[in-house]
Formats: C-alpha cells, structure tokens, sequence
C-alpha cells in the first residue's frame, strides 16, 4: 500500500483542515482584539456553587441562565448529581436574585454551597500565558530529545522537527473544530478545551515518535529498500495500535462521567484531537519526513540529464 507517495494529497487534506482555523483566529482578532473567543476563565467573571434537592442536569441548569441573557455561561456536575457549578459574566446583585427565583421555580428547593466567587482576570491570563511559553519550550526540548533519540540514522534534526510540526497542525485542527462549533452553537476557548489541546500534544507526541522509532527499526532490518517503502511499512506496521488508541479514546465519549455541556465540549475537543494526531502521524509527519529526505520537500529532485547514447526506439 502506498502513502506517503501520496504525499501531496495528505498535505492537501491537512491544509483544508487547518485553514479554516488560521482563518477564524485572523477574523477573530481583527473584530474582537482576540484570536479565540475566550470564556469567563480567561476575561473573568463569576463562579456560583449550588445544590439541589432533586438530581438534575448541568445542561438545564445552563439553559436557564443562557434564556436570562448569559449565553456564555458553563455548567457542570461535581461530587454528585445534585450539585452543579455555574460560570458566568459578572452579576450583580439584582439580577442574581432574579436568578435565584428563576431557578427555584424550575428546579424546586436549592442552596448555595459556597459565597459566590469572582474568577479574577489577571490570574486567567497568567495561567493561559503560561501553559502557552510552557508548551513552546516543551516542543523545542522534544525536538532536541527526538533529535538524540535518533542520532544513530541520517539527519536526526529533522525528525524532530517533523515531528513539532505535526503536533502544530493538531492544535491548529482543534482550533478549526472550536472555530466551527463558535459558529453553530456559541462554543468558547475554556480551561477545559486548553487542557484538552495539551493533552492532545502529548497523544500526537507519543503516536508520532512510535512510528518513527518502527521507522528507524526497519531502516536497519530492509536496508535494501527504497526510503518510501520502508515509510510505508513502518505506517503499516503501528497503524492497529493508533487505530486501538483513538477508538479507546471515542468510548470515553460515552462515559456516565462526561457530562455537562462543558464537559461534553472538553471530551468532543479530545476525540478530534486524538484523530487528529492519528492522521498527522501517519499522513503528515512520515510523509514530510520523506519528502524532505528525498529532497522533496520544496522541489522536486531534477530528472537525470540525457546521455545521448540511448537508442532511438525500434519502428
């Protein structure tokens, strides 16, 4: 089976799936000041503990706050099924207890577990800048570290740089998915989805060295074959446990434990990210690395000259 001679169909796959998140971050910016649409975890606003007598849904305890003129709001269940934590935009004190009655008429009798918090601006935004240095400095170090891992093939450099390269355009397909569900149901850049795209790096991370290290395995056991056909092999070879790994992580999907509207965004943003390192390890980061070790990557090698010697065809 070939495919990383199909090299420029997967790039062309991955660039229609990227684009539309390049897109949306340049729109967003250029109409809001901001690449994403951030949640109240990152511009601030109000966290708000309740429970209730009867069990209940954080979807339909949200639903009553996006019908007060909060649509940004998220809910969520904690320790049990009866006790919901709410954020959303600041509120003041009148319009918290016109909440209070809303909710006590939809939901029966209710408490506050705790005084009503404020989620501080600063401190979101320090924790977001921070996750964001914390992962550029992972990435060069994992470059470096794939680098040495694999010092004993040819040009190890661009092992690792294959690989970074396919770990960026797997949080650029999550940004893609997110941008898309902004559009048709009002989704936010969260905690929870930041948590999620870093766990998506270390998934594509992981998938991506395995089929590398396959790769360098069988370059010492076929060395007689064509880098291609090797490529393919090693592909074929890691492609149950990929396979394996993603269809493990869609049955979280349907776990009695990922509930809540917010919830459901955090595992629907692992599952795409998780496909999306699958893909980018075997169409993106293998075929990358190839094209670049036939010299590829920006051209195409030149066709042998003619000798003038050859024979015209027989008539």
């Amino acid at each position: 089976m070939q495919i990383v001679e199909k090299r420029n169909l997967w790039f062309a796959i991955s660039l229609i799936l990227i684009l539309p998140g390049i897109l949306f971050m340049i729109w967003s910016f250029a109409t809001t000041g901001s690449v994403l649409p951030l949640s109240i975890d990152f511009t601030g606003g109000t966290v708000w503990d309740m429970r209730f007598a009867e069990p209940v849904e954080p979807g339909d305890v949200r639903q009553i706050f996006v019908d007060a003129g909060f649509p940004d709001t998220a809910a969520f269940s904690f320790n049990d099924n009866q006790s919901v934590e709410v954020k959303l935009k600041p509120v003041d004190a009148a319009q918290k207890e016109q909440l209070k009655q809303v909710l006590e008429t939809k939901f029966g009798a209710w408490e506050e577990l705790s005084p009503t918090a404020v989620l501080a601006q600063p401190l979101a935004l320090e924790t977001s800048r921070a996750a964001v240095i914390a992962v550029a400095i992972a990435s060069a170090l994992i470059l470096l570290y794939i680098a040495w891992a694999f010092r004993q093939v040819p040009h190890p450099f661009r092992y690792g740089t294959t690989a970074v390269v396919a770990l960026i355009h797997d949080v650029l397909v999550v940004i893609t998915f997110i941008a898309i569900m902004n559009l048709i149901a009002g989704w936010e850049f969260d905690a929870l989805t930041l948590t999620a795209i870093l766990t998506v790096i270390g998934f594509s991370m992981t998938d991506t060295v395995v089929v590398f290290d396959r790769l360098r395995e069988n370059l010492r056991r076929y060395r007689g074959e064509r880098l291609a056909s090797v490529a393919d092999r090693s592909i074929l070879e890691t492609a149950n446990r990929s396979i394996a790994t993603q269809v493990t992580a869609a049955c979280a999907r349907r776990t009695p434990g990922a509930r809540g509207a917010t919830l459901e965004q955090f595992v629907a943003t692992l599952i795409v990210g998780f496909a999306s390192g699958m893909y980018s390890s075997i169409f993106t980061a293998m075929p990358l690395l190839v094209a670049w070790e036939e010299k590829q990557l920006l051209y195409r090698k030149p066709k042998p000259a003619a000798t003038g010697n050859e024979r015209p065809a027989a008539a």
